[in-house]
């Protein structure tokens, strides 16, 4: 499984890759916009991710702009339903705005609250068959 972690801060971002260092191949970007072109590169590459955490509030460019541009990119792709990434945010945002953003008009699968535990990662893993 390959998965990307966008997150500006250092500790959650290395906190995250940890977490997922037995079940994944991980890259990381420190802002919206690095993960934007992370996300591209690997569908040119026809190795695109299975998983991607993403922060809401980053610098350059927020979460929900980078899964709108991500989403985009799929389709433009051609990417189907199935084959698309399981994009989860991650965020200490937890208002319904922000989520509603997110899951609806963003087309993320999920909405983890920070602090994401252990336990949060395997959930997801387990809930999208990502393990």
């Amino acid at each position: 499984m390959r998965c990307l972690i966008a997150e500006d801060e250092n500790l959650a971002r290395e906190t995250l890759k940890f977490f997922l260092a037995e079940y994944a191949e991980v890259e990381t970007a420190t802002d919206g916009r690095e993960a934007v072109e992370l996300f591209g590169s690997a569908l040119a590459a026809k190795k695109p991710f299975d998983l991607v955490l993403l922060d809401i509030l980053m610098p350059e460019m927020d979460g929900q702009q980078a899964l709108r541009q991500m989403r985009q990119l799929e389709h433009d792709q051609g990417i189907d339903a199935q084959g698309k990434a399981v994009i989860v945010m991650t965020t200490a945002l937890t208002t319904p705005e922000a989520m509603e953003e997110a899951l609806w008009d963003g087309d993320c699968n999920d909405f983890v609250v920070k602090p994401v535990s252990r336990a949060d990662i395997r959930g997801v893993l387990t809930k999208y068959r990502l393990i």
